[in-house]
């Protein structure tokens, strides 16, 4: 350690700022940044240009005529149908847990938290079966069903049910972290100024949480629109 010409020390902080906060070669640097970006490349733009590729293969013609084919609409309705019916149910969900699991401390808590990484942990193939087991022909509640001609395994409801499952956490995920870090100092002041707990959720605490509230909704949203794989 040395000394600068007022008798202070010259600690290593000093001498990192001296030398810039970057000490590799810069081939070191280039090369680094070449294998993310490779990496992004080939896992990322070569799909898709390969997607687009074979897609329009045959001409804009061949790529019309396949969205006119009534298998292909109809494959798209029932696509948009679940993906509307899955997120606001998803949104509503996953706003109240998060809420409640942010804001309050009640027993079961930690039970709510790991019913909500549930999907997480099971595929959803097992969540499939599981579906199966509880609605199928010879499931636990496939008799009183076929009963009274209610079809939910290999129907819409069945996939909406599934596409629920596996897309619950997505908006409670995203919303329970950014409620937890912003405090209650806000809505404290909110109810202490009179405002009612509905006006204080939506023009106080509703506000700050928008866009990890949007994050949540598209990627709820990209899930329910791309689970049919599955």
């Amino acid at each position: 350690m040395v000394g600068n010409r007022l008798g202070r020390p010259v600690g290593a902080a000093e001498g990192a700022e001296r030398y810039g906060p970057l000490t590799e070669p810069r081939w070191v640097r280039w090369l680094l940044t070449a294998v993310a970006l490779g990496f992004l490349g080939l896992f990322l733009v070569v799909p898709l240009v390969l997607v687009f590729t074979k897609a329009f293969a045959g001409g804009w013609a061949a790529y019309l005529e396949a969205l006119r084919d009534p298998v292909a609409l109809a494959a798209v309705r029932l696509t948009l149908l679940v993906a509307v019916l899955t997120v606001p149910v998803n949104l509503v969900f996953g706003l109240a847990a998060a809420w409640a699991i942010a804001k309050f401390r009640f027993r079961g808590k930690n039970l709510l938290i790991t019913l909500i990484d549930l999907p997480f942990s099971v595929s959803p193939v097992v969540a499939g079966m599981i579906f199966v087991l509880l609605f199928g022909a010879q499931g636990w509640l496939g008799p009183w069903l076929s009963a009274h001609d209610v079809k939910i395994i290999f129907a819409v409801p069945g996939i909406v049910l599934a596409t629920m499952f596996v897309t619950a956490p997505l908006v409670a995920r995203e919303l329970i972290p950014l409620l937890q870090s912003q405090g209650d100092d806000e809505e404290e002041a909110a109810l202490t100024l009179g405002a009612s707990g509905w006006q204080t959720f939506f023009r106080v605490s509703l506000p700050k949480v928008r866009w990890g509230l949007l994050y949540g909704v598209v990627l709820c949203n990209a899930r329910a629109m791309g689970e049919f794989g599955a």
